[in-house]
């Protein structure tokens, strides 16, 4: 019962991040849907994404850096933590 709540969350956790890599490539306008969307997304997410983009400096990509947090935190609930829980 534990485990299945665990893998659950785990596997919401990945979509919530995933939708804020998505929904961070698009302009978001302070007011509506998206808006509330988005800030909650990034209040689920940021806890973990933080400390990781603090420790990590982004990739320079041009006059651009890539921020890997989330990519090693998908990585790390897909290949540490969901064979665990589930």
């Amino acid at each position: 019962m534990i485990s299945e709540i665990l893998c659950w969350l785990s596997t919401l956790y990945f979509f919530a991040i995933l939708a804020r890599i998505l929904m961070s490539w698009f302009p978001v306008s302070p007011e509506g849907m998206v808006a509330t969307v988005f800030s909650f997304l990034y209040a689920i997410t940021e806890p973990v994404l933080g400390p990781l983009r603090r420790a990590l400096p982004p990739i320079a990509m041009g006059g651009m850096g890539l921020d890997l947090s989330p990519i090693i935190v998908t990585f790390a609930l897909q290949l540490f933590i969901r064979p665990l829980v589930c």
